[in-house]
């Protein structure tokens, strides 16, 4: 029989509950402001589901939320965060099935190659988690000055940075871009990928039952170009990552983002295609992600007058 059988025995046609997807925004699951969707296909062109259309004040909510958010989550300690991260990592692990559908479906990959490239996002959640608390020992340090003083720099978060995310690499990528942000003690403004953007609205759902606090992470979907305009204008964002931007949308943006003095990490070449998805995401990671986001504060401190025998404290 292949319909399922009902309670009392009968055949019964049942009708499958198609997911909703919605945006991330402080920490809750808003439909868009314009109350637009639009339709997210698989490689060969079949429709999966309907996305949400992010707007202008969709973006600028974010960015409040962001901001409200960088206090808490910068002034926690640094190995707080990295279990925070953990967490993240042990909540994807529980939904590793559903990941590797959408991942599958979005890049037309094999079951088992999606499988390969969940297992690797989980994976760099991981090895940023791992980084929390180590980063300041490679980005800081006791400078040597002539004087009886201490000197040390140490690296703090830039605050909140608008992210957006590769085109292509629908998870491995994403995580690759916003772990090594929040990683540092910054909030994120993430724009996932226009063409398959299911996996991150899935990664918000994650991210809204792990231990990230509210605003930490907040992702918008839609049109890359009409989100990305605003945010890279905004005078609360500090730092923009054009990472899924081609070559004319990242020149407008550093245009529109130095209004500010944001930080900007540029994108990687560009392919024949047009599309700055040329980066091995698979590859080791590196520091570079981590120091993009961070300013380096200097503090002098006295050690005292030198005593007869040239000693001091």
């Amino acid at each position: 029989m292949s319909d399922r059988e009902s309670i009392n025995g009968s055949a019964e046609r049942r009708l499958g509950v198609f997911k909703t997807y919605k945006l991330y925004v402080g920490g809750k699951f808003p439909r868009s402001e314009s109350g637009r969707v639009y339709e997210v296909t698989d490689s060969k062109g079949q429709w999966l589901a309907n996305a949400p259309k992010s707007s202008r004040k969709d973006a600028r909510d974010a960015v409040v939320a962001a901001r409200k958010a960088f206090g808490g989550w910068s002034g926690a300690t640094a190995y707080n965060r990295g279990q925070v991260l953990y967490r993240v990592a042990e909540m994807l692990e529980g939904r590793k099935e559903q990941f590797v559908r959408e991942v599958a479906a979005s890049e037309g990959l094999s079951k088992s190659k999606a499988a390969a490239v969940v297992d690797a996002a989980i994976d760099r959640w991981v090895w940023y988690a791992g980084w929390t608390d180590k980063i300041g020992q490679i980005a800081g340090g006791a400078n040597p000055v002539a004087g009886p003083f201490f000197n040390l720099s140490t690296p703090e978060p830039t605050g909140v940075v608008a992210v957006l995310a590769p085109r292509k690499s629908s998870l491995l990528g994403l995580v690759s871009v916003i772990a090594p942000v929040i990683a540092t003690g910054n909030t994120a403004v993430v724009i996932a990928s226009a063409d398959a953007p299911l996996p991150a609205l899935s990664l918000g759902e994650v991210l809204a039952t792990s231990d990230v606090p509210g605003g930490v992470v907040n992702i918008l979907t839609g049109v890359t170009a009409e989100i990305a305009a605003p945010l890279a204008a905004h005078q609360d964002v500090n730092a923009i990552d054009l990472t899924g931007a081609d070559a004319e949308l990242a020149k407008e943006l550093e245009i529109a983002a130095a209004d500010n003095l944001k930080r900007v990490l540029r994108p990687q070449p560009v392919d024949a295609d047009g599309s700055s998805d040329s980066e091995d995401w698979s590859a080791s990671p590196g520091t570079h992600r981590l120091t993009a986001f961070l300013e380096t504060k200097t503090v002098w401190h006295p050690t005292g007058a030198l005593g007869a025998a040239g000693s001091s404290y």
